[in-house]
């Protein structure tokens, strides 16, 4: 079970990263997101 819980964790930061580096650092700003926080910000997605 942990190895699933892993998995779906990891595919969650991942996704989150993903979709969070398309944007532009416009919408970004509009997020309250900074580039540098795309990394933490996807860890608390976890």
């Amino acid at each position: 079970m942990n190895l699933i819980r892993n998995y779906r964790n990891w595919r969650r930061y991942r996704d989150t990263v993903s979709e969070l580096s398309r944007l532009s650092n416009r919408e970004l700003t509009d997020l309250g997101i900074s580039r540098s926080d795309i990394h933490y910000v996807a860890r608390k997605t976890v």
